[in-house]
């Protein structure tokens, strides 16, 4: 699954039969409608995010994905690194986050009116969710065998029924009720969580995607003693990928300005144990590492998300 695919652009009217059954795309697409379902620290409500659409990145899945960051001393985007796809560079160490720091980091900037929606948990248990299901999957949907959202809806079937890595749980919610279940499993049924996401706070340039960016601030880490870490997938309706690990985990917000002075206020997630990810794991490839590095990093695009528990009070 390598680029985004836009469902409504690469509908083509021979791959669509308007007679034919549509799901209806509805649903919630930021923290406003999540927070009527949690009880959320009022600065994490204010933060809009837009809960639809990229790919997972974390632990043994990311073969199938481009998203990564450059890491070393070399930051400029014209490096030696250039044959690289810009998506793939938002991964860091731990020991790189640091006030003064510059490096050059992809953000996605992606226009919601085109993402997926979320639908109520009860149309979404309504339709099947599996690979073998796929040649339903596409008449249902009206896509062509071989069609660029026919190989994505693949793809996310085939990473969502993937056996999780050692010390990892994981669950591709079809709806915010059935994330939220999960969730909950994670940290207690009678538990209560924040959202943490990515903010946007000044765009320059919509289109500007990849550029150098310096950290403004010392670093703000975020205690949580445990988190689940949900990722948009490529898919008709909005599929959220979300996995938790036993090993340590690190989340930080970071402070970062643009060289064309954008302003994001980004979540970044470090991995303090990497020794169950394959060797092939993408990180590896661009920080030149091996499996077992305590401390690889990654920034969340904007539609990513991270939960994390609220303390609980006597």
């Amino acid at each position: 699954m390598g680029d985004h695919v836009n469902w409504k652009d690469l509908r083509n009217d021979q791959d669509r039969d308007d007679s034919k059954q549509q799901v209806k795309l509805q649903g919630l697409s930021d923290v406003q409608g999540l927070e009527n379902f949690m009880d959320i620290d009022d600065d994490v409500n204010s933060n809009k995010i837009n809960v639809l659409r990229l790919h997972s990145m974390d632990a043994d899945h990311a073969h199938h994905h481009h998203h990564v960051m450059v890491g070393g001393t070399n930051i400029h985007p014209s490096s030696h690194m250039d044959h690289m796809d810009p998506s793939l560079r938002v991964f860091f160490t731990l020991n790189q986050l640091n006030l003064g720091k510059t490096m050059p980091i992809y953000f996605p900037k992606n226009d919601p009116s085109k993402s997926p929606q979320l639908l109520p948990k009860e149309e979404a248990d309504s339709i099947p969710f599996s690979l073998k299901e796929l040649p339903y999957l596409l008449q249902r949907f009206s896509f062509s065998q071989g069609s660029p959202q026919a190989i994505a809806m693949e793809n996310t079937l085939r990473e969502c029924e993937t056996k999780a890595i050692k010390g990892e749980t994981k669950f591709c919610a079809t709806s915010l009720d059935s994330m939220f279940d999960f969730a909950r499993r994670i940290f207690g049924l009678n538990s209560q969580f924040q959202i943490v996401a990515t903010r946007h706070l000044i765009t320059k340039s919509i289109n500007t995607h990849f550029q150098n960016y310096t950290i403004l601030e010392t670093p703000e880490e975020i205690p949580a003693p445990k988190m689940v870490a949900c990722h948009t997938m490529p898919y008709p309706y909005a599929v959220l990928y979300c996995h938790s690990q036993e090993t340590q985990n690190r989340v930080f917000k970071v402070s970062l300005g643009g060289e064309n002075g954008d302003r994001v206020e980004a979540v970044a997630v470090c991995h303090m144990v990497t020794s169950q990810w394959t060797p092939n794991h993408v990180s590896f490839r661009v920080l030149g590492i091996e499996p077992g590095t305590p401390g690889v990093c990654h920034f969340f695009p904007a539609d990513n998300f991270v939960l994390i528990p609220l303390p609980t009070h006597p």
